[in-house]
Parts: structure tokens; C-alpha cells; sequence
């Protein structure tokens, strides 16, 4: 009798019991948002991950000198070049627009060296043309502003 009991329960607990396993599809969802289709908030996560595992060391970024921890000097040396370019800018705004800025007298034509740089400043028929070499390397810009 115990013996029936026991199978009837067992089958009603398998007849039950498959009715709630039902199957389902897998479905691939990439996590990665570089392989198409992933989630595009997983980038910082997987980057920091990388960026943890990563035990090689850049040979490049020994050499590399930090910004921030510059020679005053070379500092001081930088702002003034930047300051006399500033003030050539002004100057040639100043004679386009027929005013100058500090009431002196506008860029006058010559060659200038301000820093490693060499300009060259030539009046031309219909405005004038400004000739800036960097003589660190080599390269050249060529600026030619029209009179108005």
C-alpha cells in the first residue's frame, strides 16, 4: 500500500513538474561594444579591466617628460615667445584695420626672430605676406593678409 502511495505522489510530482520546465532559445548578447551589438556602457569597465591585467611596461613613457614638472626657465622662455607672437597678431590687426592697439606704430616690414622662430614679414601689391619658419624643424607657414 505504501508502495502504491509512493507512485502515485512521484507521478503526480512529475506531472506537475513538467509543466514548469519549459525550454527556452539561447540568444548571444556580445559584451564588448567593438564586436557589433554590445553594450556601449560595458567600454569603461572592459578598458579598466585591460588597463589593470596590463603588466607590460611602455618603453616610450620612460623617456616621455611629465608637462607639468617643466623648468621654470623653459616655462618663462615659452610664455614670453607666446606673448611677442601675441603682440605681432595685434600689430597686424592693427594696420589691416587701419588702428593700432598700444598707440604705437604698426608691424613694419623685415624679418624678426622671436624664439626658434624666424619671421618674415613683405609688403605685397594687394596686402602683405607673412613668411613663419620654425628653425627647430624646418616647417613653414605662410600667411597672406589683403588690404580691405
Amino acid at each position: 500500500m505504501t508502495k502504491y502511495i509512493l507512485r502515485v505522489v512521484l507521478l503526480v510530482i512529475l506531472g506537475l513538474g513538467s509543466h514548469a520546465a519549459l525550454a527556452q532559445d539561447f540568444v548571444y548578447e556580445p559584451k564588448n561594444p567593438s564586436f557589433g551589438g554590445g553594450n556601449t556602457f560595458n567600454y569603461a569597465w572592459l578598458l579598466s579591466s585591460a588597463q589593470a591585467q596590463n603588466t607590460i611596461d611602455d618603453p616610450a613613457a620612460a623617456t616621455a617628460t611629465n608637462p607639468f614638472q617643466q623648468d621654470p626657465l623653459r616655462q618663462f622662455e615659452q610664455n614670453l615667445n607666446q606673448q611677442i607672437l601675441g603682440q605681432l597678431a595685434q600689430r597686424l590687426v592693427g594696420n589691416q584695420f587701419g588702428s593700432s592697439s598700444n598707440g604705437q606704430g604698426g608691424l613694419q616690414a623685415g624679418n624678426y626672430t622671436v624664439g626658434s622662430y624666424q619671421i618674415n614679414v613683405v609688403p605685397s601689391n594687394g596686402g602683405f605676406s607673412i613668411q613663419i619658419t620654425d628653425t627647430s624643424t624646418g616647417n613653414q607657414t605662410t600667411v597672406t593678409v589683403p588690404y580691405f
